[in-house]
């Protein structure tokens, strides 16, 4: 009988331990899982804290893009009684300003893509004869360069045949900008420069009459103090021999993006090679910038 009692014993003795290393098992993953719980808190809590420092950095950064695109199109909208521009700009300073007519065309998204290569900007003074490119005035814009009115329908006949006329068709090309990039830029060129005389056979004296309605509606005209020559439909190395002097710090040069200008294209990288090499900056034409005036020939 003793020996039963004692197996009883040591079967009783095995069952307690069992019990006893059942409940520090299931304390120690208790423990165990209360950290990796706690971990997981601590991780999800930092996560969230991380989510909305991006947000909220993302926020300020989205804020800080509209109040400067607002400042831009207040900056660089009709503003009458606002000035614009200079005819004395700073001496110190060597830019260049890139001004492109007649576009868009299919050789505008060329002209931005070696644009965006080398890192400059410009202006495009825009028309409204093809339409199928309007979105292009918006894609100029959006990647930092500045849109400029030329004419909507670039009919001489018809722009110059009355100051009523010439406003009208401003008008037009206004809405087309508005359309594209939400305000009618201040900044203009008239087809032919202010100094044209082609006007003469539409309308006498307009020019004159011209150079002063604009600013007083909040204008402000841009002629050039350099030409390219594509006008004419020049080679590529001539346009080049065109596009370059050291003459001026401040240099408004002439060229064209419509859809027959395929030797700008080829000669841009070589002019602004030019300038860089001598320490130019380009720069989009702004409400500061240099702008040169033609004597009146009409």
């Amino acid at each position: 009988m003793r020996k039963k009692k004692s197996r009883y014993n040591i079967n009783g003795m095995i069952l307690c331990g069992l019990v006893f290393f059942a409940i520090a098992g299931t304390a120690v993953c208790m423990v165990a899982n209360g950290k990796e719980a706690a971990v997981e808190r601590e991780k999800a809590e930092a996560e969230r804290k991380e989510q909305e420092a991006k947000t909220a950095e993302e926020e300020a950064a989205e804020k800080a893009a509209k109040e400067a695109e607002k400042k831009r199109a207040e900056a660089s909208s009709i503003q009458p009684g606002v000035p614009i521009g200079t005819q004395e700009p700073n001496a110190e300073e060597k830019v260049v300003y890139l001004t492109f007519d007649d576009g868009p065309s299919a050789n505008t998204e060329k002209i931005l893509d070696i644009l965006e290569q080398y890192d400059a900007k410009a202006t495009f003074f825009i028309t409204g004869m093809r339409e199928e490119y309007r979105p292009l005035i918006k894609t100029a814009y959006e990647e930092g360069h500045t849109i400029g009115l030329h004419t909507y329908s670039h009919d001489y006949a018809g722009v110059y045949s009355s100051v009523d006329a010439y406003f009208e068709d401003l008008d037009k090309i206004g809405k087309v900008a508005e359309e594209q990039i939400g305000y009618v830029p201040c900044f203009i060129r008239f087809p032919g420069g202010s100094s044209n005389a082609v006007s003469k056979k539409y309308t006498q004296g307009i020019m004159t009459e011209l150079v002063t309605d604009v600013q007083e509606k909040g204008y402000q005209y841009y002629d050039w103090n350099l030409d390219s020559g594509d006008g004419a439909g020049q080679s590529v190395e001539e346009l080049e021999t065109n596009s370059m002097t050291d003459r001026f710090h401040h240099v408004m040069l002439l060229l064209h993006d419509s859809q027959s200008k395929e030797n700008t294209v080829q000669a841009l990288p070589a002019i602004i090679e030019y300038y860089k090499n001598l320490g130019y900056e380009f720069r989009a034409i702004d409400r500061e910038s240099f702008a040169p005036h033609h004597s009146v020939n009409n």
